[in-house]
């Protein structure tokens, strides 16, 4: 099933879910080839093989998928007595950036999924017609290390500079308010790489990021898009950022300093707006924080704001990265100019980068974040990571190029 129009028809699945004992860290887990992971804090999900996989491109790549995925859960037999988080039929996905984008957005349902909370563990078997016999894989020692070394891709340093520039200017000209800048870096991963010592540096290094791997696609991102649970629904807006300091008076100018920063300050209301928004036609009381508070990461600084509410119209999680995405923070404000601008600036496709990435479940209740701090694995074994810095009148080229840096560091310190 692929494509912007999706076929009607839903392959019955059965699903059973089983309590187990706690088997341990989910990394080792991985299937080396094909590792699929959604994890934060030691907890989350890991999945072998694919009952089902859905691609979906184009405009409606979100809304098709929402509508397939209820044609999915309704021809689904599921077995569950564990009604928890993430237990029962789920799929992990991951959305291109760009209604343009050349690159499919896919819904994988895998043949086999271990999860673990903070107080139970378990396994779910899915099959078309009848339950696979999957044994839950033993732990895989991993292959050797190896690294690899990065250069510049289709937006160099002095390139991006340029870019800058230029949309600084566009916005004093009040063409827009803010436009998000990426720039990309590009290796060649060496033959019979193991990409589970990345995803386990990033997993360790990043233990309050969603920690994340599907399709070839995996990254560390601090930034919930949207988490639905039972009817409520929650964000975490990121957008301004400062380096971490060197010594422990330095990193406390350094909060304060982004604490204080109107330009940080301006680029942060401007997404936060943003996401109220488009929940407000979900859940009128959607509220955020009253003040952004100071997000502390091993690399980063980040401003960042909570947003809860309760959701009164029924929608999935699904439903809502559709219309959440792309927020002012990947994308910019009004967001039609920032992404015509994006498309003039950027001279290469995002893929899935800034797109929403994580899981949903039968019932709708899932969990996404926006795909930051990210990679794409090609079939040809190049390795391409993004980064991007938010733009507004006050931006200066030679300090969002160090931003970039920043946050290239989780990719490209985990890579060796």
């Amino acid at each position: 099933m692929s494509g912007s129009e999706p076929s009607s028809v839903a392959p019955s699945l059965v699903v059973e879910t089983v309590a187990t004992e706690d088997l341990g860290p989910l990394v080792p887990l991985l299937d080396r080839g094909h590792p699929l992971l959604w994890t934060r804090r030691g907890y989350g999900l890991v999945g072998h093989g694919e009952a089902l996989r859905l691609e979906f491109t184009g405009p409606n790549r979100m809304t098709d998928a929402a509508a397939a995925w209820q044609r999915v859960v309704a021809a689904a037999a599921v077995t569950d007595p564990l009604p928890r988080t993430g237990t029962g039929l789920i799929a992990m996905g991951s959305f291109a950036f760009s209604d343009r984008s050349k690159q499919s957005s896919v819904l994988i349902v895998p043949s086999l999924v271990i999860g673990r909370d903070a107080d139970q563990s378990w396994v779910t078997r899915i099959g078309v017609g009848s339950l696979p016999d999957s044994p839950v894989p033993p732990m895989q020692p991993y292959g050797h290390e190896f690294s690899v070394a990065p250069r510049p891709g289709a937006l160099g340093p002095d390139e991006y500079r340029a870019a800058v520039a230029t949309a600084v200017g566009r916005i004093r000209n009040r063409e827009l308010s803010k436009v998000v800048l990426a720039r990309d870096l590009v290796a060649q991963l060496p033959p019979e790489a193991d990409l589970r010592r990345v995803i386990e540096a990033l997993a360790l290094g990043y233990r309050d990021c969603w920690t994340f791997s599907v399709d070839g696609f995996f990254g560390s991102s601090p930034e919930t898009l949207v988490s639905v649970d039972k009817g409520s629904v929650s964000a975490r807006v990121l957008a301004g950022s400062a380096a971490r300091g060197s010594d422990e008076r330095s990193d406390e100018d350094a909060a304060t300093a982004l604490a204080t920063s109107s330009k940080d300050q301006d680029e942060h209301q401007f997404a936060v707006q943003n996401v109220l928004a488009s929940l407000r036609k979900h859940s009128p009381n959607v509220t955020a924080s009253e003040m952004p508070f100071t997000l502390k990461l091993p690399n980063l600084w980040h401003l960042a704001s909570d947003v809860e509410g309760e959701l009164t119209d029924g929608s999935t999680s699904l439903d809502l990265i559709s219309s959440l995405h792309p927020t002012a923070a990947v994308a910019g404000t009004p967001t039609v100019d920032a992404l015509r601008l994006i498309e003039e600036l950027e001279p290469f496709d995002r893929g899935r980068f800034a797109g929403p990435v994580g899981w949903v479940g039968a019932d709708g209740d899932g969990e996404w974040a926006v795909a930051l701090r990210s990679a794409q694995v090609g079939a040809d074994g190049t390795i391409t990571a993004y980064a991007g810095a938010g733009i507004v009148a006050g931006s200066v080229p030679e300090r969002e190029l160090l931003e970039t840096r920043m946050k290239f560091r989780p990719i490209v310190e985990a890579l060796g």
